[in-house]
């Protein structure tokens, strides 16, 4: 399998626009976090909130060792987790826009980029590119009609103006009829308000995963012990030559509207393949190594702090679940153990998410 880290838009912005120096300082020394969640009940509440369906809580095996994982993905430890809900979809542009119609909300996407905030995650000394370059926009998938090399993501992602969750393939594009679609090009802290305004949360990484294996612990897929059992295809992924021949075998070539494919056995869709969606952990590299030095870890958060060795200054969250862009020959991201490093204000064409709530939130 080959590995690949997550886009970080400003890190892919600049690799665009213009060319850094690379660096590689050492790692801030941040022990691993396990703060306690909100008193949540073991049970579930009479009543489901709209949406959601209960995530019942368990101790269960974390991340992986299988031949197919990638190191950031190990040791496997022990977890525990309480009950909370979860929404069974991602979120939808429907669900998205009666927030932003409600609430006057403008995505990151949707504001120019903020130079000032922009240099601090890139190397110091980096210089500053054109105006025109730090317009609204977001990262559009973008493959060419031939090969490439697939050691340098420009090679099929491209900066757009004008692209954001409305114009999910820039200028032009539209989300008409698509209100059933999960909506795309939204940085964590779009995701965040959303939630809040919601009165629900984003998940911690632990309980993304517990979810999204459906209560079959230690599976490579979140169905079970193959990737296309009996020639059905159960999430939405890359089937071809990544990136420029995309054969479409489970139907989309792109995004699917939510419900498309079956659901896992805890009444949950999508946790696997279509889109990213962000959790609130921190992304380090070692979080697996520093936590499996207890048995059993309770409610897990992540580190205090991230750190990313292959883009050292910019801070990014742990994305789950991968998009309809992994692929066998690139990014065979479609497991639930599977974790990526992606920049807190990067938006993406295959990035969203979907929110939970606590056992005994009211």
């Amino acid at each position: 399998m080959s590995f690949v880290p997550h886009i970080a838009l400003p890190a892919l912005f600049a690799a665009l626009l213009f060319s850094a120096c690379n660096t590689d300082p050492a790692p801030a020394d941040t022990p691993a976090e396990s703060r306690p969640l909100p008193s949540q009940t073991g049970t579930a509440p009479a009543e489901a909130p709209p949406g959601m369906v209960w995530i019942p809580g368990g101790t269960f095996t974390m991340g992986s060792e299988d031949q197919t994982a990638h190191e950031v993905e190990g040791p496997a430890h022990g977890v525990k987790v309480q009950g909370f809900w979860m929404d069974k979809t991602e979120v939808t542009n429907a669900q998205y826009r009666a927030f932003v119609e409600a609430t006057g909300y403008v995505t990151v996407a949707e504001r120019p980029v903020d130079w000032e905030q922009l240099k601090t995650q890139l190397p110091p000394g980096t210089p500053k590119p054109p105006e025109e370059n730090l317009q609204p926009g977001s990262l559009v998938f973008t493959p060419p009609d031939y090969p490439v090399p697939l050691n340098n993501m420009a090679n099929w992602w491209s900066w757009t103006t004008g692209a954001n969750w409305r114009h999910p393939r820039g200028p032009g594009s539209s989300i008409e009829g698509k209100d059933d679609y999960p909506v795309v090009h939204i940085a964590f802290e779009d995701a965040k308000a959303y939630a809040e305004w919601a009165g629900k949360r984003l998940p911690t990484e632990a309980e993304w995963e517990f979810a999204s294996r459906g209560g079959n612990p230690n599976q490579p897929f979140a169905w079970g012990d193959e990737l296309v059992p009996d020639g059905q295809y159960l999430a939405n992924f890359f089937q071809g030559h990544f990136p420029h021949e995309n054969w479409g075998k489970d139907g989309y070539t792109g995004a699917a509207p939510v419900k498309t494919f079956p659901p896992n056995d805890y009444g949950l869709y999508d946790m696997i393949g279509n889109v990213w969606e962000w959790t609130t952990d921190w992304y380090r590299p070692d979080t697996y190594r520093r936590r499996s030095k207890d048995d059993i870890v309770v409610n897990p958060s992540g580190p205090y702090e991230s750190f990313d060795p292959q883009d050292p200054y910019n801070p990014k969250r742990v994305t789950k679940g991968g998009s309809f862009l992994c692929s066998t020959e690139y990014c065979s991201n479609y497991r639930p153990s599977a974790r990526m490093a992606t920049a807190f204000d990067s938006g993406q064409e295959h990035l969203g998410f979907r929110c939970v709530r606590d056992g005994n939130a009211r």
